[in-house]
């Protein structure tokens, strides 16, 4: 006889809670058994893997485990100063270009000196002989801010903290500034350090993500400190503080700005403008730009017509009409910001232009602004780039000279320009045409993307893990 579906079934539940009454007890008498046994060791607690951008609540080492270590390098007696990201006027250029070459031969500059660095994007900066350089050491698994002679690279000190870093298009991509004999840098997981300049002590530290609720970008903080009368100013862009100042010397916070629009960091550096009696540091969010006013923190103005989802690189270039140029990659373009002052003080951005990506714009460095002209590389193949401040193309380097996501700087009417691959351009600065004036591969690695430095006849340069230093004065 052939059993009927639902015989079949009950007999399956008969079956199932049978062998359920078996497992149970089974296991109670297990369960009686291993209570009496003596523990043999205690059971350590699961600890969740590090996030590899920092951005959970599992932050090891940090500045407070750092340590000091010297080299035996001498301060160069050569003049030149490049104390900070864009250099002394955070413009990306010096006015002058005297006992520079205007012609290379076909050697190119002559390399000086040549160090391995840790993987990454970080721009050196020189004062008083000195090179300060904020990488990252892969074998230690630690920050380092470096201190190098501008004469040989040699390293004189080293202040290092160990925080555990993972390979994301590089590691380190931040620029020190340096003043009144203090040093402050920013680490890819926002950590930030100030040490004496001179010998590398450190005098205060703090951690972006601890104290304000920072979330560290994709690809890590490319955000560069400005120093500003005494003070460092900062945007964390987190839960508690858009915007901070605090004292160069001892970390005390000054202020604050609120961060209501829960605005998140970019990549993106501070630029100063003053307009309309105001003197504010501009800053572009994740959520748009806003206006602080640098004398007690408060927002001035803000607007949510520029932003770009992906990442916000390049810095805000201030024109001396209260305009401001906007640009970067991933399709943004650029746009023109005009500030109005209203009747009772208050401050209104208005959109002057837009240019789509196709006409300009910056994926990464900030374009620099000469005489009423602005010079950048443009993508998607990155040419270099003269428009007009109307935002009208006059030139474009073309196929032959393309940077890719390389670095420029102009001293006086002359512009260096890396591109990717470790080629650097010497370029006149006219908007006439495109006027190359010599070119060599100085560099032999990739992804020089790095901001580049220029004090005095000494230009650095780097790609992901060669720092140079490169004679760029005219013969006698």
């Amino acid at each position: 006889m052939v059993d009927s579906p639902t015989r079949s079934a009950r007999r399956v539940v008969v079956l199932a809670v049978c062998l359920g009454a078996v497992v149970l007890l089974c296991g109670a008498g297990a369960m009686g058994w291993w209570l009496t046994l003596e523990p043999a060791e205690a059971i350590a607690a699961r600890i969740p893997r590090e996030d590899p951008l920092g951005t959970g609540s599992t932050r090891t080492g940090g500045p407070a485990e750092g340590r000091l270590i010297a080299g035996s390098g001498k301060p160069s007696q050569l003049p030149g100063s490049w104390p900070q990201f864009r250099g002394p006027d955070r413009t990306g250029m010096v006015n002058e270009a005297a006992g520079l070459a205007r012609a290379w031969s076909d050697a190119g500059p002559k390399v000086l000196w040549s160090l391995e660095v840790g993987d990454g994007y970080a721009g050196p900066i020189v004062e008083a002989g000195r090179v300060y350089l904020m990488d990252y050491d892969r074998e230690a698994q630690a920050d380092a801010l470096r201190c190098l002679s501008l004469d040989d690279g040699t390293e004189m000190w080293r202040f290092a903290y160990p925080v555990v870093i993972k390979r994301n298009h590089g590691m380190s991509r931040t620029t020190p500034a340096v003043a009144d004999g203090c040093v402050v840098a920013i680490g890819p997981k926002c950590h930030v350090i100030c040490v004496d300049a001179t010998g590398g002590k450190l005098l205060w530290s703090m951690d972006l993500v601890r104290d304000f609720g920072t979330r560290v970008p994709d690809w890590y903080a490319g955000q560069c400190p400005l120093i500003d009368n005494g003070r460092v100013i900062l945007a964390p862009s987190g839960r508690e503080a858009l915007m901070v100042a605090v004292d160069l010397h001892t970390g005390k916070e000054l202020w604050r700005t609120p961060n209501p629009m829960r605005w998140q960091m970019t990549h993106a550096s501070l630029a100063v403008m003053e307009f309309a009696g105001r003197r504010m540091a501009i800053y572009c969010g994740s959520g748009g730009v806003a206006g602080i006013d640098l004398a007690d923190g408060k927002l001035l103005w803000k607007t949510t017509e520029w932003k770009i989802p992906i990442a916000t690189v390049p810095s805000p270039v201030v024109l001396d009409d209260g305009r401001l140029f906007l640009s970067g990659g991933y399709d943004a373009g650029a746009m023109m910001l005009r500030l109005k002052a209203g009747d009772n003080g208050t401050l209104e951005p208005t959109i002057e232009y837009q240019l789509r990506s196709r006409e300009f714009g910056a994926t990464q460095h900030t374009p620099i602004l000469r005489d009423g002209y602005l010079y950048g590389i443009r993508p998607p193949r990155g040419e270099l780039t003269c428009l007009d401040l109307g935002g009208k193309v006059l030139w474009a380097s073309g196929r032959g000279a393309i940077f890719g996501l390389g670095p420029l700087l102009i001293a006086g009417d002359l512009i260096y320009a890396l591109n990717e691959n470790g080629k650097l351009v010497l370029a006149q600065a006219t908007p006439a045409a495109y006027q190359p004036l010599g070119e060599a591969q100085v560099l032999e690695g990739h992804e020089a993307w790095g901001p580049m430095a220029l004090a005095g006849t000494r230009l650095l340069v780097r790609d992901l893990t060669t720092l140079r230093c490169l004679d760029v004065g005219a013969t006698p």
